[in-house]
């Protein structure tokens, strides 16, 4: 943003000061060097690492570090992520996986590895925390960070932790970061998404409202195509537009978004950063290679789903209360169906019968894209599981589930399937947990 000869700065890459205007860095002559007058005093940042899930199997294969790649599914698949190559053909996240092969048909599909992605999200999130106990994850590999008051702690600016913490990203975890730094968390996210990748944008306060105008409305949260068509036909195109409107006027047209439109516009954000430690839901979802309808190709992964949403809890020590199934059909409807249980659960077994109870009700002759199942209201896995006074056999199941569970564990989930995988062709894999 604005910069000008009394400027803070650092470098970048070898993180010196940097005064004056010179567009290079004195000390190793790099080009990124970062100068803003409100350098030194702003305190929140949104960090978002570049490509993530492509950025992970580049780092792993560095045969794809110059080539387009596409994480995602089949034919039938989405594109989860798409490198920087890619993205240059056209390739976007959450486009059906044909289109990006028409856009980019030299790229290389990779299919994704949650687990080492959420291996690595750990990562980068620890290293965060190591800055500010004030972290507040967005997902897995983005998230606000409030630095207020730690330049006593690490005898430096917000500013120069977080030019040092990417650079150690890149140094000790082998992916990129982009930084966004501003006085407020809309800002900061704006920032963050200016120059990716490897970027690190500043929008101070005294320069947010002549920014802000010259900014297409999209760039406010909330505001999507659709909401974007209904301001356009009302001759609203800018946020400049907004900040020249009235709050009661702006609440008149489009109701409570109104409010949000005024305030945004001016760069008013007072939401402050919210460390959340644990996950609100625990889900497994697959997208198939073709439509399907029939019970009995849909049962076998709705197993093999519940099997995973139960290992993925029994490794963290949680439950969940409320199990949800989800479906998209053909036509990409989506059905979500939720079903509370008496105790939380961290059992296959349950979650499994729980959401086939669901799933039989919805067989009506749709033929559904894709399946997923999951848990919320997650508990301590203490409170899991009680032995059930009706349901006399439950106990012995749950015993069952346990020796099966210790067979994989020394053997590989392979090794032990139940009656209703056993010998079953799945008719697509999980592409993406939550």
């Amino acid at each position: 943003m604005a910069v000008n000869a009394s400027a803070h700065g650092i470098c970048r890459d070898c993180l010196a000061p940097a005064a004056g205007t010179g567009k290079r860095c004195h000390s190793c002559g790099s080009p990124r060097v970062l100068r803003h007058p409100e350098l030194e005093a702003l305190p929140l940042a949104h960090i978002d690492c570049d490509a993530f899930y492509a950025a992970v199997e580049k780092r792993d294969n560095p045969d794809l570090r110059d080539k387009p790649v596409i994480i995602g599914g089949g034919k039938r698949g989405v594109v989860s992520t798409a490198c920087y190559i890619a993205r240059i053909h056209g390739v976007r996240s959450a486009m059906p996986m044909f289109k990006a092969l028409e856009a980019c048909p030299e790229a290389i599909v990779v299919k994704p590895d949650m687990e080492k992605y959420v291996r690595v999200g750990r990562q980068v999130r620890a290293m965060m925390e190591a800055l500010t106990p004030m972290v507040e994850p967005i997902s897995i590999d983005e998230a606000f960070l409030d630095l207020a008051g730690t330049q006593k702690l690490h005898g430096a600016p917000p500013a120069h932790v977080l030019a040092a913490f990417a650079r150690r990203i890149e140094e000790e975890i082998g992916i990129t970061v982009s930084v966004g730094l501003s006085y407020c968390k809309f800002l900061a996210k704006v920032a963050s998404d200016l120059n990716k990748p490897r970027g690190f944008s500043v929008i101070g306060r005294a320069e947010a409202l002549d920014f802000l105008a010259g900014q297409p409305v999209t760039t406010i949260w909330g505001v999507g195509k659709a909401f974007a068509a209904t301001l356009e036909r009302d001759g609203v195109r800018m946020i400049g537009q907004l900040q020249r409107m009235e709050k009661n006027d702006l609440m008149r047209r489009y109701g409570t978004i109104g409010s949000r439109l005024y305030h945004l516009s001016r760069g008013e954000d007072e939401r402050t950063v919210k460390p959340r430690g644990e996950a609100k839901s625990v889900s497994s979802e697959t997208t198939f290679n073709h439509d399907i309808s029939a019970a009995s190709d849909l049962v076998p992964v709705l197993r093999a789903l519940s099997e995973r949403v139960s290992a993925r809890l029994k490794k963290a020590d949680i439950a969940g209360r409320t199990v949800v199934l989800k479906l998209k059909t053909a036509d990409f409807r989506i059905r979500t169906r939720n079903r509370q249980l008496a105790d939380p659960t961290r059992l296959a077994d349950r979650i499994f019968h729980t959401g086939l109870d669901m799933l039989m009700r919805e067989l009506d002759g749709t033929r559904f894209r894709l399946l997923g199942v999951g848990v919320s209201d997650l508990t301590d896995a203490a409170k899991a599981d009680p032995p059930d006074l009706v349901d006399t056999l439950s106990h012995k199941r749950a015993l069952a589930e346990g020796a099966i569970d210790s067979l994989r564990e020394k053997f590989g989930r392979e090794a032990v399937e139940t009656g209703y995988t056993f010998g079953r062709r799945r008719a697509g894999q999980p592409q993406r947990e939550e």
